[in-house]
């Protein structure tokens, strides 16, 4: 398998713009009445300034504060987003927060959180759209991409499979099992028994270090070889185990692991 490079942009400007248009869009029941209100006015000017400039024009803080608007159409939401984005740190920690953490935030009621795990799934829908059933080889930096967004910030170890036909084309991404801040149980034998209802011939494996590094376990890489022994004798190619961190991603057929 050919090692592309990795890179680090975000969702595509304009598939985010629009997403962004969408949410921000102003409520029907604000009317014009509403407008000497000062807080509105700030509303008004955020979306026009959103429109105008598009996300670069914009800190972090007043992007979420766009979000919250739809969550809260009344009062000032800037004291939230910036409690938010101190809780936990970045935007995208934000998005991927558990629902019961972001709870524990003051002032995030049901209605934010809704809003903020809407978000955070029509994100892993775009970047997932970019991928699935495409060649893998083809649109490898849109494969991290989605596997960054999707696993990168997550608070617990996640494992997934990419299943792959013979031309290495996506079928399928399935999660197949979820563990602790520092272990998730996978059985080599699931993992088999699930290639062979999706007649897949090949298989990625994918799960995230919630510490940030990347680096690979012993516990890893014995699971790895474990599954690459069960998958050969049934003719499935494993082609790589891919680790996701925070800042960054390990490929177990880089490192020669595989």
């Amino acid at each position: 398998m050919s090692n592309a490079p990795s890179d680090s942009h975000a969702f595509h400007e304009a598939p985010m713009a629009d997403l962004f248009a969408a949410a921000v869009a102003v409520p029907s029941f604000v009317t014009a009445v509403d407008e000497p209100d000062p807080r509105l006015n700030h509303r008004s000017r955020l979306r026009a300034r959103f429109m105008q400039g598009g996300a670069e024009a914009m800190p972090d803080y007043e992007l979420l504060e766009l979000l919250l608007f739809r969550a809260l159409p009344r009062g000032d939401v800037k004291p939230l987003a910036k409690r938010l984005l101190r809780t936990f740190g970045d935007l995208n920690s934000v998005m991927a927060a558990p629902p019961d953490r972001l709870a524990e935030v003051p002032g995030a009621g049901q209605a934010v959180v809704e809003q903020l795990k809407i978000m955070e799934a029509l994100g892993h829908r775009m970047a997932r759209a970019r991928v699935i059933k495409r060649p893998v080889l083809s649109s490898w930096s849109q494969l991290l991409e989605y596997l960054r967004t999707a696993m990168a910030h997550q608070g617990v170890e996640r494992f997934r499979v990419l299943y792959l036909d013979r031309k290495n084309v996506l079928i399928a991404d399935e999660e197949l099992a979820e563990g602790t801040v520092d272990h998730v149980p996978v059985y080599p034998r699931e993992v088999v028994k699930r290639a062979l209802a999706l007649n897949a011939s090949a298989l990625i494996l994918v799960h995230n270090h919630p510490s940030g590094d990347p680096t690979p376990s012993e516990a890893d890489v014995t699971m790895t070889h474990a599954i690459r022994d069960a998958a050969q004798i049934l003719g499935i190619v494993l082609h790589d185990h891919l680790i996701i961190g925070k800042a960054a991603e390990v490929s177990f057929r880089s490192e020669g692991l595989l």
